[in-house]
């Protein structure tokens, strides 16, 4: 299933993006590809793909080179995530979810709690995001997991639901509320290590797709956290939540188009070598406008994509707007696109002998999580006079 990276970005962003898109495509054809779909039937972690992006600098490289990172910038990082989700959305999870987890200590840590943590990050400690509850998804402020003061300490009580890589990671970015009376001006952001007496797990969620990426729920009894453990003031927590989101969504955004662009590959190849009626299946018209159509959305949701990581780096005006955008565009043509693969392949496009109906599935989560593509249109809508 080898493919070649055929856009070319060089005039446009430089020829070092080019070149950091060809070196990951080579490492997940090489390290990732060929246990993508023992991932998905056995519903294991992706160890082989996390090792390999470990190995090569590539599992949280958006870290600071201070920190000993890679210090890639967010461009860089869309087309990490792009390049893995290519070949396995689960693997493409690893880089994602490092960043979600992460993000709010780069927006709002000190700088002795970013030492610290994201230096352990680029060693190879996972970071997840705890955001959402059984009853707050879409309502995120509705949230009843508790942070209480007690003496110089913070005692966490409550759970998360449908955390990523929940069990592996060793650390966690947890939103809890301080202060219920003041709503969502009264919610914090705290660094939760997995090593902390009363954190634990629920099981493995049974899903549809990412089958390799665990999904867990997290629960704190009580978990005790000294005020180091805080992340910047009382209260901004929530207003640091949705500022991660915006720079995050656009991972999302990324993951999809990979996941797209992976399908197009398959099912192009394809249509030139199944043969029916005398001839490849290519030289009907029908599969050739799909064809046409899919490719010409992805290169869409790939323009706005790379402008809205663009738009991250700079921290500029219109953000929210296209980080929104760039995730319900992409997704929304990653679920169009893998479902015209599987129809292009037929009954072959329905059974895991080919790719792409692991891709559907895995396409149609990307609509959902991190804010659902309905959410999405709410904030593109609440954000229009950011445009010029």
């Amino acid at each position: 299933m080898a493919f070649s990276s055929e856009s070319n970005m060089a005039p446009l962003f430089g020829d070092e993006y080019q070149s950091l898109r060809e070196s990951v495509s080579a490492l997940a054809q090489k390290k990732i590809l060929p246990f993508a779909q023992d991932v998905d039937e056995n519903a294991r972690y992706p160890q082989e793909a996390a090792d390999a992006l470990q190995q090569a600098g590539l599992a949280a490289a958006h870290v600071p080179e201070e920190f000993g990172g890679q210090g890639a910038d967010a461009l860089a990082t869309v087309i990490i995530i792009e390049e893995v989700a290519r070949v396995c959305g689960a693997s493409s999870l690893i880089p994602a979810v490092n960043k979600l987890g992460s993000v709010p200590l780069l927006i709002g840590a000190s700088q002795e709690q970013n030492k610290k943590y994201l230096t352990q990050l680029a060693q190879g400690k996972g970071f997840s995001y705890c955001l959402s509850e059984s009853e707050a998804g879409s309502d995120a402020a509705a949230m009843k997991t508790k942070a209480t003061a007690s003496g110089d300490k913070w005692i966490l009580s409550g759970s998360k639901k449908w955390i990523s890589n929940a069990g592996v990671s060793e650390f966690y970015t947890v939103l809890a509320t301080t202060d219920p009376s003041k709503g969502s001006k009264g919610i914090s952001a705290f660094i939760v290590e997995k090593s902390d007496a009363g954190v634990s797990f629920g099981a493995h969620e049974k899903k549809m797709g990412f089958r390799g990426s665990p999904t867990r729920e997290v629960y704190f009894d009580n978990v005790e956290l000294s005020q180091d453990r805080l992340i910047g003031e009382v209260g901004t927590g929530f207003g640091l939540a949705m500022k991660t989101l915006d720079h995050t969504r656009i991972t999302i955004a990324a993951q999809a188009l990979g996941i797209a662009q992976g399908a197009l590959d398959v099912a192009k190849r394809y249509s030139h070598e199944r043969q029916q009626f005398g001839k490849a299946i290519f030289d009907f018209q029908a599969i050739q406008f799909m064809l046409a159509d899919m490719a010409m959305q992805i290169e869409a949701a790939r323009s706005l994509t790379y402008a809205a990581a663009v738009k991250s780096e700079r921290g500029e005006v219109d953000l929210t707007f296209f980080s929104a955008a760039s995730k319900c565009f992409a997704t929304d043509v990653a679920m169009k696109v893998t479902t015209d693969a599987v129809q292009i392949l037929g009954g072959y496009g329905y059974v895991s002998d080919y790719p792409v109906e692991r891709m559907m599935r895995d396409a149609k989560l990307t609509q959902i999580y991190e804010g659902t593509n309905q959410i999405q249109r709410i904030v593109m809508a609440r954000n229009l006079d950011t445009l010029n």
